[in-house]
């Protein structure tokens, strides 16, 4: 019964605690295993800082990496830079989420890595990294699109989906022309 107590304490603590930040359930990618669509705080928080994340990679791409990693780095900077102006132009048009102003630390901890790849291992580390984040921005969005909460945000995943789906196929691509 004590080991029951803490749990449920524990529990309530995490839970209160990743309300003002992001849901747990979000956090630890058991949403995604599940496919539970996020939260609309969730969703706009975690589409802000992949699209954060996208652009600082990619201008280390096309400093770092080779032709075909320069070329896949300017479309994203293009493609995310746009998504990232739409995205705050629905939340100033009354979606009720915060934006974050910065990366998490997660995020910052991937972007650390690529400025500090050696030269022989940037490739490797750029092009996994965008196969993974693509990955997750997939799910992101076709969750959303099919389960969310607010239907103008809804509706946008929607749109926005297939182009990552087609940024995720470029990025695994990028694996195979080595």
């Amino acid at each position: 019964m004590n080991r029951l107590a803490l749990l449920a304490a524990f529990a309530s603590v995490a839970l209160c605690s990743a309300a003002s930040a992001q849901s747990v359930g979000e956090k630890t990618g058991v949403n995604s295993v599940l496919g539970v669509a996020p939260t609309t705080a969730d969703f706009v928080r975690e589409a802000a800082i992949s699209d954060m994340t996208e652009i600082a990679a990619s201008k280390i791409g096309q400093e770092r990496g080779n032709a075909a990693e320069k070329t896949f780095s300017a479309q994203m900077i293009t493609d995310h830079t746009k998504t990232s102006t739409e995205l705050k132009a629905l939340v100033a048009g009354g979606v009720k989420a915060t934006l974050p102003v910065g990366l998490d630390e997660a995020s910052q901890k991937k972007i650390d890595k690529l400025k500090n790849a050696k030269a022989e291992d940037f490739s490797s580390d750029f092009d996994s990294m965008q196969v993974s984040a693509h990955k997750d921005a997939v799910s992101l969005f076709e969750r959303y699109a099919k389960g969310g909460e607010d239907p103008k945000l809804k509706d946008w995943a929607g749109k926005t989906l297939p182009h990552l789906q087609h940024h995720l196929d470029m990025a695994q691509n990028l694996n195979k022309k080595k």
